[in-house]
């Protein structure tokens, strides 16, 4: 985001000061669904959107405006691609197990008789 030049007839901000903020408020940093799919889904890209998370706000009250709602973006990709990475490996599992038969109750039980 570059800086617009004042409107004519109006002197330069000062320099050394920061830009206004964009009319509005921060953008969400989706720090709660990072963390959640850091538990539920995907470790790896779960850490990296708790990072990404946490950058919003610091940048945000440091003027870099566009950083912040980059990295707000930024964090919002690596949710989604964990959630989807998260679903495609349960599904993985669930046909590995059906494949193999080890959802089969009766195996279950012989597998416990046999430990007793």
């Amino acid at each position: 985001m570059t800086a617009q030049p004042p409107p004519p007839g109006y002197p330069p901000p000062p320099p050394g000061y920061p830009p206004q903020p964009p009319a509005g408020q921060a953008p969400n940093n989706h720090l709660v669904w990072s963390i959640l799919v850091t538990l539920f889904c995907c470790l790896p890209l779960g850490i990296v959107a708790i990072i990404k998370s946490t950058q919003v706000n610091g940048l945000w009250q440091s003027g870099q405006y566009a950083e912040a709602q980059a990295a707000a973006d930024s964090a919002r990709k690596f949710v989604m691609w964990s959630v989807i990475i998260g679903i495609a490996v349960d599904i993985i599992y669930v046909i590995v197990m059906v494949a193999s038969g080890g959802f089969n109750a009766g195996s279950n039980a012989a597998m416990l008789a046999a430990m007793f």
